[in-house]
């Protein structure tokens, strides 16, 4: 998952007296960065989840004691704008990264490669980790 953490401020926000914004992001966090941040929202960008379909001047509510977070943007639009998405080519074609682009599990699926699910279950030793 691509780290969050080190996103700044656009300058014309700073320029502005912005020192905060709400980050939304399909990503992690190091716990080195600070300000208002909405992490592993799944599914990714990458994969056509909602976050590859927002365009520069949508709104989004964020509604953070009924855990929700809402484009606002209508079905038709999303609709649109699903249909004109194409996912973008990997970075690379072989590797431990295509691997990983391959086969990790979003977020909310614990990041494990997916076919490992339900292959183990053995005890890890305490002084294993």
């Amino acid at each position: 998952m691509a780290e969050v953490g080190n996103m700044p401020l656009p300058a014309r926000v700073l320029q502005k007296g912005i020192t905060d914004m709400v980050r939304i992001s399909d990503a992690r966090m190091s716990g080195t960065a600070f300000g208002t941040v909405v992490l592993h929202a799944a599914p990714e960008a990458a994969l056509g989840g909602a976050l590859g379909l927002v365009e520069d001047g949508d709104t989004i509510e964020l509604n953070v004691p009924e855990r929700r977070l809402h484009l606002e943007v209508s079905d038709d639009e999303i609709n649109r704008r699903r249909e004109a998405w194409n996912r973008p080519d990997p970075f690379t074609d072989r590797g431990y990264c295509r691997l990983y682009v391959d086969h990790v599990l979003q977020a909310d699926r614990g990041v494990d490669f997916d076919f490992l699910v339900g292959g183990s279950g053995a005890p890890v030793a305490r002084d294993s980790h």
